[in-house]
């Protein structure tokens, strides 16, 4: 498994276009993510670094591990 390391909104935000969602709205302090096969929207902070907890339950709300994560993460 690789190392956890600290992910900036920036990238998560790319990471998220990258894998197919779409930009819907920014309320408050968070950004909204949406995607046509997903149940609900992803939900991402404006904190920076993002807390890994939150990183863990967009990917599984994705379906998506750890490593899959960083292998897209590092070629963005």
């Amino acid at each position: 498994m690789p190392k956890k390391q600290n992910v900036t909104n920036r990238q998560f935000q790319q990471f998220l276009i990258y894998v197919g969602c779409s930009f819907k709205r920014s309320k408050g302090d968070h950004f909204v993510y949406a995607r046509s096969d997903l149940i609900r929207p992803i939900i991402v902070p404006k904190d920076n670094p993002l807390p890994q907890f939150i990183i863990r339950n967009n990917l599984k709300l994705l379906g998506m591990s750890w490593e899959e994560f960083f292998n897209i993460i590092d070629r963005i």
